[in-house]
């Protein structure tokens, strides 16, 4: 049984990831990978370092609900 990555991307938009990792390859390193070469490497990053992405986004966001919310507190009388 295949394990479901930690994060979900839409078939459309996966399409367009392994695309775009085919076009770095082949203007970065000058090499043309296939399609079984990208699935591999979008699914690594999909499911070990996108998951860190997606922490730090957390992360940020509740950071800066926390200081929008300290200045509507400021408004305390």
């Amino acid at each position: 049984m295949k394990k479901q990555p930690a994060i979900i991307v839409p078939k459309e938009k996966r399409e367009e990831m392994l695309a775009a990792i085919q076009q770095y390859y082949s203007e970065a390193q000058g090499e043309e990978i296939g399609d079984l070469k990208a699935i591999l490497l979008l699914d690594f990053v999909t499911e070990h370092l996108a998951p860190e992405f997606y922490n730090q986004g957390v992360s940020d966001a509740c950071r800066f609900m926390n200081e929008m919310v300290e200045d509507v507190l400021s408004l305390q009388k």
